[in-house]
């Protein structure tokens, strides 16, 4: 290997461990200033823009994990106060996860979400830089052999219901 090979590959290595990184202080940041997690956080934004009332299964397929992963969640957000289960008035076989004013509020007080800052920048971008940097991200999940973990448009670290140590 020439010397410029190595140092691409160290300047990639460094470019992923400054992804963690941002990830894991912003993760950090995130349960200091509003006591949630990233995931916990995602729940309360779909729900509120989904008018403050959404089903275990649209949050589930918003998300893009599974319903049991949501059930672990809104039972840690329901034990917290910030959301409540109501039987649906249309489908009485229906439960529909309803925001509380606590749970308002934490999405009121959180910082800017990480995966928030990416999105208005990534839709900056014009139409093949996007494809481009699209395809590189999932060359590295590929790669890594990542690409057929479960996953969702959280940038959070470690797996999205693996937080009943801190909560």
């Amino acid at each position: 290997m020439h010397d410029s090979e190595l140092n691409r590959t160290d300047a990639s290595l460094i470019a992923l461990r400054r992804i963690l990184r941002a990830t894991e202080l912003y993760s950090r940041d995130l349960a200091h200033a509003a006591g949630l997690t990233p995931a916990q956080l995602r729940v309360l934004q779909i729900v509120t823009g989904r008018g403050g009332s959404a089903t275990p299964k649209a949050l589930a397929t918003q998300m893009g994990v599974a319903q049991a992963t949501v059930t672990a969640l809104v039972d840690r957000l329901v034990a917290r106060g910030m959301v409540g289960r109501e039987r649906s008035e249309t489908d009485r076989r229906q439960t529909n996860i309803v925001i509380s004013d606590r749970g308002k509020a934490a999405v009121a007080e959180a910082p800017d979400a990480l995966q928030q800052r990416y999105v208005r920048a990534f839709e900056q971008l014009r139409d093949w830089e996007q494809a481009q940097l699209l395809a590189s991200l999932e060359r590295v999940a590929d790669m890594l052999d990542a690409t057929d973990m479960d996953a969702s448009p959280v940038l959070t670290t470690g797996e999205i219901q693996g937080m009943s140590r801190r909560n």
